[in-house]
């Protein structure tokens, strides 16, 4: 897994990308990434978007 804080648009492999967590495409060299990272339990949670309409259509469950 890619470190959630990297530069995702940048130069990474599609079998180390996050997923988008609305529509399960791999995000991998998109600009258009979005992460929403949350601390619950003591542990850090994030969430990833390929784009804002996949982000603001996010129901908040993972």
């Amino acid at each position: 897994m890619v470190d959630p804080t990297s530069d995702h648009h940048e130069d990474i492999d599609e079998s180390d990308a996050p997923a988008c967590n609305t529509c399960g495409e791999s995000i991998a060299n998109e600009p258009s990434h979005r992460v929403i990272t949350w601390i619950e339990d003591d542990t850090v949670q994030s969430v990833h978007f390929c784009d804002d309409d996949c982000r603001s259509n996010w129901t908040g469950e993972n």
